[in-house]
């Protein structure tokens, strides 16, 4: 069977007009993915359109959430710290360490890092990045663990599957959860531990619906709708 055709039949296994349970969800959307056989193994996307607006300072949604199981990719770590510090995000497995020398070398183009974790010293040096950590949305905040002082632990959680969800300006959070080569089990438990802590991140300036709309799809596959009365057991 060509290419194509696989992608047709794909396309018709998907009932666009259909809810489907988070666990049946994640098992077609695998199912696919594994019938087209792409050149490269593809993540289970979770797209959550909330009821929030953005535009106001007191309905942000952001935060950190550890996947029980990781997200399969492999995350590079760059560091500002010096001394000791330094030394312990070495140790932990960070990519790339430094402090003035590191600014200096982002300025100049470097960018072979997915996050960044400062020690709280080294803030003065790492806020002259603004506009070229922020637009990445890599700039290190104490709310989301990533400004510390136990770099080590950081580092580690980072390595492990810690990804951070942002609102974006239509109100929805995407997020890549995990490989379609993980077991469906494995990929039900991440997409159940995200949606939780979307959940507890709701701000207290939201009226009404908070989770209005939840999606699921392979990075290059045909999004499915989950049934929101099937995520009860992580909204609890």
């Amino acid at each position: 069977m060509t290419y194509g055709k696989k992608l047709r039949k794909v396309v018709k296994n998907v009932d666009c007009n259909k809810m489907y349970t988070l666990d049946d969800g994640v098992k077609l959307v695998v199912k696919n993915a594994k019938e087209t056989a792409r050149k490269f193994v593809e993540s289970l996307e979770i797209a959550i359109n909330l009821g929030i607006d953005p535009r106001q300072s007191d309905q942000a949604v952001r935060g950190m959430v550890q996947l029980p199981h990781g997200t399969g990719k492999s995350v590079r770590v760059a560091v500002f710290a010096k001394g000791d510090k330094a030394d312990a995000a070495l140790a932990a497995g960070a990519d790339v360490v430094g402090a003035d020398d590191l600014a200096e070398k982002i300025m100049g183009g470097f960018s072979a890092f997915d996050r960044v974790i400062a020690t709280p010293d080294m803030m003065a040096v790492v806020g002259k990045l603004g506009k070229v950590l922020g637009p990445r949305g890599l700039m290190p905040n104490p709310k989301l663990g990533t400004v510390t002082p136990n770099v080590a632990d950081a580092i580690k959680a980072a390595k492990a599957g810690s990804i951070e969800f942002r609102a974006e300006k239509g109100g929805i959070v995407h997020a890549g959860i995990g490989k379609v080569n993980f077991t469906e089990q494995q990929l039900i438990e991440n997409a159940r531990a995200f949606i939780s802590a979307i959940t507890k991140a709701r701000p207290a300036g939201v009226k009404g619906t908070y989770i209005n709309r939840v999606a699921l799809s392979s990075s290059m596959g045909p999004g499915l709708k989950v049934d929101l009365s099937s995520l009860s057991e992580s909204v609890s």
